[in-house]
């Protein structure tokens, strides 16, 4: 073809002098083609002496690592680019053998694959009986579909049942002859959805279940290489970034520039010292409560810009904390030794009021079913709400503490919230069991993470502690290095996989911390007065927003982000936009 003689070896067609493959790139698109094809089949290659092991460490197999490229070739639909490779290398995707056995499970040729099965040379018995029993169940429903009953039966007694193992299922089988179309649903429930080819998915069951020295396993290749990106992810230090980053090119290695570090706006709308603030479930609002009597509920749009979107001020008093509800509707405020109000976040409507004679609510939150919410109370019980405003139930002798926090895990099984000043208990509601979180120094507050496994507990010697909870308490981490000598601090899990620990501090500054080692990452200036609450958007591993007693809230987000235009000049909507700053804007 093309000059070249079909016979010749693929060795000669590659060792052409340089001005013969001058010559041949001069002709024609089609020759070209054939030639980078290798023409007809070529000729199986020897391996010329090379070394069975490749890989700079020496511990890849050729052999394998040859066939998984194969077969990951045939499975991306590169029919010609796998035979090719089986050719030039040499080496088989699989004995002939095998081949034989997968043509005729795929022929639907029951007794012929059954006999080849036999001469694969499996080991393990069971395995055999298995693997015999899987095709020998295609052979029976065969026969019960062209009404061959007789011979159906015989199969069932004389082939399946001496097999001895999945008795259960013979007598499913057995039910097909009483009832023929029975089988038709009996059939497909073993092997997935009805297909018009059997054969073909009874093959994907018996590749799951061959030693893979038998038949390579569907996706290796791509299996190994996901292993290895997760490997890279899981080593990253820094990692704090989403998984289409991720590239096969380079090594992944993410560095301090994809933390939330740089100012990207300052919202101004509050006119006191701000407490608290909380991104929605969704990260697509952000709430905060302030000294100034006024919650306020922040809109994040794409672009990751935050705009006013209802300020909310029926409170009488400072507002200490917000809560979400489970789908982000709605949202609850609790003023200082007052009341707690649900608002609708859509309309900023006041739904309910809730509230004690003779007592003040003191915190808020919402039950995992979000009909239900709860409060803490100046008598140091907890009063269950329904959403109407009726008080369902009260627990008394939980708290022994003014502190306000109070957490319920998202299947609603265990309460957590401090009962001393020094510990906190975990009570398991249908086990009636409680377990106990105990410091050796006073408790400031505390954060339940995403998972319900993990409390990070702030101190009042200016520490950060991380317990794991999930079956018996036991002390993680330390963090340290923020300072509190007088104010309630709080702090927050974040980033991917909330790999990251954040808090504010009395110093004006937002500190970070990686959350495995308890290093201390980054601390971010900006703020002129105490940074008193964080909160870091659940979906948006880069935004990150801080709370302070200068009034205002920092949201930071990555350098290259953080080019945000106001909508107008100097404060519109309570937003300042800030461009490359990192808490040094003028």
């Amino acid at each position: 073809m093309g000059g070249l003689d079909d016979d010749e070896p693929p060795a000669k067609r590659v060792k052409a002098s340089s001005a013969e493959l001058r010559s041949l790139l001069n002709t024609s698109s089609s020759l070209l083609h054939i030639g980078c094809l290798g023409g007809p089949m070529a000729k199986p290659l020897p391996f010329h002496g090379e070394q069975d092991m490749i890989g700079s460490k020496g511990v890849i197999k050729r052999a394998e690592f040859v066939r998984i490229i194969t077969k990951t070739l045939y499975s991306l639909g590169y029919e010609k680019s796998g035979a090719i490779l089986e050719e030039e290398s040499g080496i088989s995707l699989h004995s002939s053998v095998v081949n034989l056995f997968r043509k005729q499970v795929l022929d639907g040729n029951w007794d012929g694959s059954l006999e080849t099965l036999h001469k694969i040379g499996l080991v393990d018995e069971n395995l055999l009986k298995y693997s015999s029993f899987l095709i020998l169940e295609q052979k029976y429903f065969e026969l019960l579909e062209t009404n061959d009953f007789m011979d159906a039966l015989k199969t069932l007694r004389c082939e399946i049942t001496p097999l001895g193992i999945n008795k259960k299922r013979v007598h499913e089988l057995a039910s097909c002859i009483v009832s023929p179309s029975h089988h038709v649903l009996l059939r497909f429930a073993n092997l997935g959805t009805e297909t018009s080819n059997p054969g073909l998915k009874l093959l994907e069951e018996l590749q799951k279940l061959l030693p893979p020295t038998v038949m390579i396993p569907e996706r290796r290749l791509e299996h190994l290489v996901e292993q290895a990106l997760g490997l890279q992810r899981e080593s990253c230090y820094f990692h704090n970034s989403l998984d289409s980053s991720l590239s096969l090119y380079a090594d992944h290695n993410c560095g301090k520039d994809q933390l939330p570090s740089y100012t990207a706006q300052v919202l101004q709308e509050h006119h006191d010292e701000v407490w608290f603030l909380q991104f929605s479930n969704h990260g697509k609002y952000l709430a905060s409560s302030s000294n100034d009597k006024s919650a306020i509920i922040w809109e994040v749009h794409e672009d990751e810009g935050l705009s006013l979107k209802h300020k909310l001020i029926d409170h009488q008093k400072a507002v200490l904390m917000i809560a979400w509800s489970p789908d982000d509707s709605q949202l609850l405020t609790c003023g200082m030794e007052e009341v707690v109000r649900r608002w609708d976040v859509h309309s900023g409507e006041c739904l309910q009021v809730y509230e004690k004679t003779g007592l003040g609510l003191i915190s808020c939150g919402w039950f995992p079913d979000g009909k239900r919410l709860f409060s803490g109370v100046t008598d140091k019980s907890i009063c269950i709400w329904d959403l109407d405003g009726k008080e369902i139930d009260s627990w008394n002798g939980l708290r022994t503490s003014m502190t306000s926090d109070i957490s319920i895990t998202k299947d609603g099984r265990h309460i957590i919230n401090t009962c001393k000043g020094n510990v906190i208990m975990l009570l398991d509601r249908e086990m009636k069991m409680e377990k106990l979180v105990e410091e050796e120094q006073p408790i400031t507050s505390f954060t339940l993470s995403g998972d319900d496994n993990f409390l990070l507990v702030n101190l009042i010697n200016q520490e950060i502690h991380l317990w794991c909870i999930k079956d018996d308490p036991r002390l993680i981490t330390r963090y340290k290095g923020h300072r509190r000598s007088r104010y309630l601090i709080r702090s927050c899990f974040g980033g991917i996989k909330q790999a990251f620990i954040a808090s504010g501090s009395e110093d004006s500054q937002v500190y970070i911390w990686h959350r495995g080692s308890g290093d201390l990452v980054e601390a971010l200036p900006g703020h002129s007065g105490a940074v008193n609450c964080v909160s870091w958007n659940p979906s948006n591993p880069h935004m990150l927003a801080s709370a302070s007693d200068d009034h205002t809230i920092r949201v930071w987000g990555l350098s290259k982000k953080v080019d945000l235009k106001p909508t107008s000049e100097g404060h519109s909507n309570g937003v300042v936009a800030h461009r490359q700053c990192n808490g040094h804007c003028k």
